[in-house]
């Protein structure tokens, strides 16, 4: 597992829980406790699902190979 790309999708795992959280209290309080909390999670894995596919894929940064110098030099 690349462990760069976790710095960003668990973040907006969590920033999507909260507003989840927040919406749902604030906004939707005739959805019952069992769905919202069906919802929240949903929405969570999803977010790390859709941040774990979109955020870049970084490749270990590997220094160039030296060049091959197949003509020898002659001297006269």
């Amino acid at each position: 597992m690349d462990k760069r790309r976790f710095k960003f999708v668990i973040p907006s795992m969590v920033v999507v829980a909260v507003g989840a959280i927040l919406m749902l209290r604030n906004y939707f309080q005739e959805v019952s406790t069992r769905d919202s909390v069906m919802l929240v999670v949903i929405a969570t894995i999803f977010s790390g699902i859709v941040a774990y596919v979109l955020f870049p894929h970084d490749e270990e940064e590997k220094p160039d190979p030296k060049p091959v110098d197949t003509k020898k030099k002659t001297s006269k």
